[in-house]
C-alpha cells in the first residue's frame, strides 16, 4: 500500500506513468516520437516484494524492438531486481531504465519503419510535381446550386452571414 501511495504521488501528472491496476504498472522510457523509446510493464505477485515481480515488454509500443534486444532490456532489469529483493522496486527499476536507456538501445537499428517506407515508396516512378496535374473537387448540380444561392454574383457571402442574432 505504501508503495502504491508513493508511486501515484511521485508520478503524478507524468505523462509516461500509467497504473493499470493497483498492482500493474507501465512506464514508457523516452519521447513518444523517439525510435529508441521503450515501454516496461511492472506487476507485482501476491507475495511482493519478497518474490520477483513480473516483468514484461510485450506491450504493442514495443514492436518495432528486436526480441533480443527485449531479452537484454530484460535480464538487465532482473539483475536489478535480485539486488532488490525484499524491498520495494518499482521505483527503482523505472529510474534504472531510464538512466541506462542509451546503453539498452545501442545495439537497435533507428530507422525500421522508415527503411521500410523508402522502399515502397522506390517501387513507384517518379513523376516530375509539374506533369502532375491537380483535381478539382467535382461538384454536383445540386451542390453548385447551393453554393450559388448562399454567395452573392461574384462569389462571397453576404455581410452577416455568420452574425449572432442577439435579441433571440
Amino acid at each position: 500500500q505504501m508503495e502504491l501511495e508513493a508511486l501515484r504521488s511521485i508520478y503524478e501528472g507524468d505523462l509516461c506513468f500509467r497504473e493499470l491496476s493497483p498492482v500493474s504498472f507501465q512506464y514508457r522510457i523516452g519521447e513518444s516520437g523517439d525510435p529508441k523509446a521503450f515501454l516496461i510493464e511492472v506487476s507485482w505477485p501476491e507475495t511482493y516484494p519478497q518474490t520477483a515481480p513480473v516483468i514484461s515488454m510485450d506491450a504493442f509500443f514495443n514492436n518495432t524492438i528486436s526480441s533480443a534486444i527485449k531479452q537484454s532490456i530484460l535480464d538487465k532489469l532482473m539483475v536489478e531486481v535480485e539486488a532488490n529483493l525484499g524491498t520495494a522496486m518499482t521505483y527503482t527499476l523505472f529510474e534504472y531504465a531510464k538512466d541506462h536507456k542509451e546503453a539498452f538501445m545501442e545495439n537497435q537499428p533507428v530507422n525500421t519503419v522508415t527503411s521500410v517506407s523508402n522502399s515502397i515508396a522506390t517501387g513507384t516512378p517518379d513523376v516530375p510535381a509539374s506533369k502532375k496535374k491537380d483535381k478539382k473537387e467535382q461538384l454536383s448540380k445540386i451542390q453548385k446550386r447551393k453554393l450559388a444561392d448562399k454567395t452573392d454574383n461574384k462569389g462571397e457571402l453576404p455581410r452577416g452571414w455568420n452574425w449572432v442574432d442577439v435579441i433571440k
